[in-house]
């Protein structure tokens, strides 16, 4: 029987990616006892994997299919074929950021500043390639964690960090020099995997049902009866993916229109359509928008 391994990215972005999936249509059980969750699917099985590893595992071929940042795959020169970009309010707020970062008092001002000093990150490789793309010399080191600390005790000359705001940062009484890298999450699979007719043909059913729980995240369905003599009035002023639908009522001078339409703008377009003489008006949620 084919088998398709998926990695699911273990820690921050495990609960929102299964809640992702979920809208796509699989269900994922996560015992806490196991590195391998449970899905409702007899042609997939999935593996906890941190984001950090999951690229290497993915080219090696360990796992067909995986989610992870894009700042990882270029961390770990990964040769892999990236399916789709997941940016989604569930999984990052904003893409994120690495950036280099010093204490507010520092006379580094600018990357040139940088050279001969130390830096601590977690990102050694691309790091390194970054600064030396630039021909600046600089020592980097990796760091375990508590990062920040490390540039407000004087233990290095300056850090580069991830963050979505800057705000953090900023409470801790660092500047932000320069951003390196914006990152977001990717959809990434192995290259002979994806030359395999069975694994592209499930990759790509993958890849369409989590593309259509993106697009629904931000959008609702509306419904509403309008009378014949204000359809034209109240279609031009309803927002739609493409031209609403719209269907004749049995018998009546009314029709039924439906449209799909971005959240933000639902409460103030709901009173415009009553005030043009819209009826019945119906907004529902949406798992999948195709």
């Amino acid at each position: 029987m084919n088998i398709l391994k998926l990695g699911i990215p273990k820690g921050s972005l495990e609960k929102a990616t299964i809640e992702l999936f979920r809208k796509a249509g699989w269900r994922i059980s996560v015992n806490s006892r196991s590195y391998f969750p449970e899905i409702d699917d007899t042609e997939v099985k999935c593996a906890l994997i941190r984001a950090q590893e999951m690229s290497r595992y993915v080219e090696d071929g360990t796992l067909d299919l995986g989610l992870t940042g894009k700042d990882w795959i270029l961390e770990n020169s990964s040769d892999v074929v990236i399916l789709q970009d997941l940016i989604y309010s569930k999984v990052t707020q904003r893409p994120a950021k690495w950036v280099l970062v010093v204490t507010e008092d520092s006379p580094i001002r600018r990357l040139e500043d940088l050279e001969g000093k130390r830096v601590s990150t977690e990102l050694v490789n691309f790091t390194k390639k970054f600064f030396s793309e630039r021909n600046i010399n600089i020592d980097v080191e990796f760091s375990w964690g508590a990062t920040e600390a490390k540039v407000v005790e004087g233990l290095v000359d300056a850090i580069v960090e991830v963050t979505e705001t800057g705000s953090t940062i900023r409470a801790h009484g660092l500047r932000i020099v320069h951003q390196l890298m914006e990152s977001n999450t990717q959809l990434i699979a192995n290259k002979e995997s994806w030359q395999d007719p069975w694994k592209r043909k499930k990759m790509d059913q993958v890849k369409i049902l989590l593309n259509g729980a993106l697009q629904a995240e931000n959008r609702v369905g509306l419904k509403m009866n309008i009378p014949e003599k204000d359809i034209d009035n109240i279609t031009s002023i309803l927002p739609s993916l493409k031209a609403p639908t719209i269907a004749k009522l049995y018998e009546q001078e009314w029709y039924s229109v439906e449209a799909v339409v971005d959240k933000k703008t639902v409460r103030r377009l709901i009173p415009k359509l009553q005030e043009a003489g819209a009826e019945g008006i119906v907004e529902y949620p949406l798992n999948k928008v195709i």
